[in-house]
């Protein structure tokens, strides 16, 4: 029986070659588009799924009311981990992390590398094959070290690299492990650790419980509940300072981290979770646009094989029997859609991948892929074909040879709802994506108080630290530089931040938070701000400007003076004299409000970047090679790895630029596949009143009126798509724009525009058609079968 099905399904397609490839062309793409997203969702969702530890694992946070409002953050303080694992029974073990740059030196090879600072305690916790090596001696010692397979053939071309010797920060660590290569679903990102050991002896292990600069990691013994061990430690860090930091602790658990990192007014309010669960709808609209395309195409059809169902009928076979016959066609279809996808999604793979900018790979050695794939095709061709089987499967033989069987009309008709909802998921697509682009150009178009364009930075390095003033007097007398300005942090970077400042008059309970970053002289220059009054930090002419501050706008509006030259501003026991305010400048999120920012003197600040603003010249590559020849004079230990402020800053727009490319390139395809539906479908009605055409044309009809007979009901459908969409859509981005503080409004001419096009493109697709039916001679149309 299965065989004589096939053998049918298989005559169908390849009778109706147009039909077969609209909708296998239709299906194709769907699945395609379905199967890259759902690789990229399984990504997102599995990440630290690795660990074998993982329901135990947490990372502490800090929760505090500043403004107001309950405020967490990640950073804690070095002691908190000793405290939790000494003082809290049912806690099993606790690590800290602390990320580093360092450039490694191994023989002539010098390579800025990223790493970590981690606890003996780190590899124990979490789950990061060892291939070479003692687990338990790994990072016993302050000057060993351990790399992964990526830093040993970085460095050495091998990974059998045991017991040799890299250079970092002017000491030698040997190599006493290698580990795998991190996955790339890791929310660890390194590519060597060092043993916390080294930051003691360097003294850099402090015990000041106000210091927020590591992360702390908690592993929690078996049947030890999250709630209560929360409750539990909540007071530690209160206790410690003896209550002069109102900080509560509390565990983020591994299976969050990733995904729900965002909190508001002290709980979790989502995160990465928005754009996966978004991009999942996503997913979910297309592969149902093309099984819509499949019902349609199918139902419109149903002339054509009504003589067929009823000689069946007539001759026996069970309503049953047509269902299957009619599945079986559609699962032979999604069968070839399926293999076309796949073979798709290995070519486009790469350039997906590019576009996310992640290593996505089909995992073709995996069972489960085989299996989910093998489901996936069935799912979706049972779900194409389940509404043409039935419908099909539905008709009476008598009807049928009377002329009398049952077709799709009146006001209301099953393929009138999905048109229209293939349109509204196209609409909402359209106006979501044109909302994401306004928002992110409007961010990125935002005065972020600076210029960095000609802007570049280095770290500054022992040698450069050294040599820093001889450096800049040559730079500037050379003319490639401007202005040279030493900073403790990038200019795009929220490096430091607090709420103990004071200042005259402020109020007894205010604990705002001020942003941090320190300079030695010349930044105002340097970075392009915009000084309003006073004048910038001078350590030349006024050495008492090593303890000097300038306030920005935000910060001189919320302290209320209103001659603050001379003022003196404290930072907890550290005090400032106000020599000037500059604007508003964005260091770290472009979608935030402006934060008060104090702009210091390095008296009581280390400072780690050099930031040269180079002089105008025609050739800019020139221009720092001759930068990198002084350089080198200088600091021959150490590579040149310059930046430029504002490639930084373009840095932080990358993710919702590709949500935006991502978005865009699906409500096209969204956009085609329900066009491809709306083509084909056109197309059999066309056919189907060839004759009413023939007889309007011979009574007078023009061709202006035939076309407007034919397309009038898929443009009413379009508008009705376009009501329904227009308010779901503009909700859903209403929802979406609340996540940023800086953000645009949603004009109505976007919708509008979105409902014309729409309706311009299904007007082309179907007047393509009605505009051919017109050209039949009324002779041949008419002509008796």
């Amino acid at each position: 029986m299965f065989k004589n099905y096939f053998k049918i399904a298989f005559r169908n397609l390849v009778r109706t070659k147009t039909f077969s490839f609209i909708n296998i062309t239709g299906l194709v793409m769907g699945m395609s588009c379905c199967m890259l997203i759902c690789l990229w969702i399984y990504n997102e969702v599995t990440f630290d799924k690795f660990h074998q530890n993982r329901a135990t694992i947490y990372q502490a946070y800090n929760r505090t009311t500043l403004d107001g409002k309950l405020f967490c953050w990640n950073a804690t303080p070095k002691p908190l981990a000793a405290a939790l694992k000494q003082d809290y029974p049912g806690i099993a073990n606790t690590c800290r992390t602390s990320y580093t740059t360092f450039v490694t030196v191994a023989g002539e090879k010098k390579i800025s590398s990223k790493g970590m600072f981690v606890d003996t305690t780190f590899l124990n916790m979490f789950t990061f094959p060892l291939l070479k090596g003692n687990i338990n001696t790994l990072l016993s010692d302050p000057y060993v070290m351990v790399v992964t397979e990526k830093m040993a053939k970085k460095m050495f071309g091998t990974t059998d690299v045991i017991d040799k010797m890299i250079g970092i920060d002017g000491q030698n660590f040997k190599i006493t492990g290698v580990l795998k290569d991190l996955p790339i679903n890791s929310t660890f990102d390194f590519e060597y650790l060092l043993s916390w050991f080294y930051l003691k002896a360097k003294g850099y292990d402090g015990q000041y419980w106000g210091d927020n600069s590591i992360y702390t990691f908690v592993q929690l013994a078996p049947n030890v509940a999250e709630a209560t061990m929360d409750a539990r430690i909540k007071d530690v860090t209160r206790k410690h300072s003896n209550g002069e930091m109102p900080i509560d602790v509390f565990l983020h658990p591994m299976s969050k981290w990733h995904l729900y990192s965002k909190f508001e007014d002290g709980k979790i309010a989502g995160g990465r979770i928005e754009i996966v669960r978004m991009f999942g709808f996503i997913a979910i609209f297309i592969l149902l646009i093309a099984c819509i395309n499949f019902m349609n195409l199918s139902t419109a059809r149903s002339e054509k094989r009504a003589k067929e169902v009823g000689i069946r009928k007539v001759v026996g076979a069970m309503k049953k029997s047509l269902i299957s016959q009619f599945l079986i066609e559609s699962i032979l279809l999604t069968t070839i859609a399926g293999i076309l996808s796949i073979i798709l999604v290995f070519i486009i793979l790469p350039a997906f991948n590019h576009l996310i900018n992640q290593e996505l790979t089909l995992p073709y050695n995996s069972i489960l892929f085989w299996t989910v794939l093998v489901a996936f095709i069935l799912f979706t061709g049972m779900l194409a074909g389940s509404y043409p089987a039935f419908f099909l499967s539905s008709f009476n033989p008598a009807g049928i040879f009377r002329g009398s069987f049952k077709k799709l009309k009146g006001a209301v008709s099953p393929r009138k709802v999905l048109v229209v909802l293939q349109f509204c998921i196209s609409i909402i697509l359209i106006i979501s994506t044109v909302i994401v682009i306004r928002q992110l150009d409007y961010a990125r178009n935002r005065n972020a108080g600076f210029t960095g364009d000609l802007v570049m930075y280095h770290s500054l390095n022992a040698e450069l630290w050294k040599n820093r003033d001889v450096v800049r007097n040559e730079l500037i007398a050379a003319g490639l530089a401007s202005s040279v300005t030493a900073t403790n942090a990038k200019l795009t970077q929220q490096y430091s931040s607090t709420w103990g400042i004071f200042w005259r008059g402020k109020p007894e309970k205010d604990n705002t938070i001020f942003e941090r970053k320190a300079e030695d002289g010349g930044l105002v220059k340097t970075a392009g701000l915009k000084l309003i009054q006073g004048r910038d930090i001078d350590l030349v002419n006024f050495p008492s400007d090593s303890s000097a501050v300038l306030l920005n706008e935000t910060a001189l509006k919320i302290m209320g003076f209103k001659n603050p030259i001379g003022e003196i501003v404290k930072d907890n026991d550290r005090e400032y004299h106000v020599i000037g305010v500059f604007g508003d400048i964005i260091f770290d999120s472009p979608y935030e409000n402006a934060a008060p920012v104090l702009l210091t003197g390095p008296k009581f600040t280390e400072l780690g970047i050099l930031n040269i603003k180079l002089a105008p010249a025609a050739d800019v590559v020139k221009q720092v090679q001759q930068i990198e020849k002084i350089y080198a004079k200088y600091c021959p230990s150490y590579p040149f790895e310059y930046h430029f402020v504002n490639e930084d800053h373009a840095k932080k727009f990358e993710d919702m630029q590709r949500t935006a490319r991502l978005t865009t390139l699906f409500a096209i395809l969204t956009i085609f596949i329900s066009c491809l539906g709306l083509f084909g479908l056109a197309s059999y009605i066309a056919e189907g009143r060839i004759k009413e055409i023939g007889i309007r044309k011979i009574l007078g009809a023009s061709t202006a009126k035939i076309i407007k007979l034919l397309t009038k009901d898929f443009i009413v459908l379009v508008v009705i798509a376009f009501i329904i969409a227009g308010p779901i859509a503009w909700y859903a981005m209403h929802q979406w724009l609340q996540g940023y503080a800086y953000r645009i409004g949603i004009d109505w001419w976007i919708f509008a525009g979105a409902g014309v096009l729409v309706i311009m493109i299904s007007m082309i697709t179907t007047g393509y058609h009605a505009y051919k039916a017109t050209l039949t001679n009324p002779v041949k149309s008419l002509k008796a079968e």
